[in-house]
């Protein structure tokens, strides 16, 4: 099913705010690149529906505002994966 682009945006809005997702998990979500998604919800969604756009940006900004510690936390978790997995092979790195 195609739709038009400000369906589309409104429908990628709506998954953001009900999921306070970020752009990354809503491409993935909805099988299209992060960049159509951002361009959607930043410029397409501003023009069709302002106050959807203005609820989405506080869940945008607030992302933006906590992807050093997402970031970070997935490193620790790979790191530590990482040495359980040499631990159990016995390697001594």
């Amino acid at each position: 099913m195609r739709f038009d682009v400000y369906d589309r945006c409104a429908v990628l809005g709506q998954y953001i705010l009900e999921n306070r997702a970020t752009v990354r998990e809503t491409a993935a979500r909805f099988g299209i690149s992060k960049s159509t998604v951002h361009k959607d919800v930043t410029e397409a969604l501003k023009r069709s529906n302002p106050a959807l756009f203005r609820s989405v940006k506080e869940v945008l900004d607030q992302n933006k505002a906590e992807r050093h510690l997402r970031g970070g936390e997935a490193t620790r978790r790979k790191y530590l994966l990482l040495h359980d997995a040499r631990k159990e092979s016995g390697s001594v790195l």
